[in-house]
């Protein structure tokens, strides 16, 4: 069995572009350290996504120290935060 493919420079380029068009500084983002295990950080974005050393989409988030990978993000809604 084949490792997975990596995401290459464009597509990662790419995912963050999608993001930061629907996604401003300040939106509310539920992180989770390892996807599929639950919320682990919730806090908002002070940094638009961009690539990190060619290897991974990320943002910052307040109050986290460091940078989070995208893909373990998930933007809170109005109707979530109430819940």
């Amino acid at each position: 069995m084949s490792a997975p493919k990596r995401p290459t420079a464009a597509q990662l380029q790419k995912q963050c572009d999608v993001w930061n068009a629907a996604n401003p500084e300040g939106t509310t983002v539920s992180f989770e350290e390892i996807v599929g295990e639950g919320e682990t950080f919730r806090g908002k974005s002070n940094s638009a996504a961009q690539v990190l050393s060619g290897h991974t989409a990320v943002i910052w988030l307040e109050g986290k120290s460091g940078c989070v990978c995208l893909e373990h993000c998930t933007v809170v809604t109005d109707d979530s935060e109430a819940a």
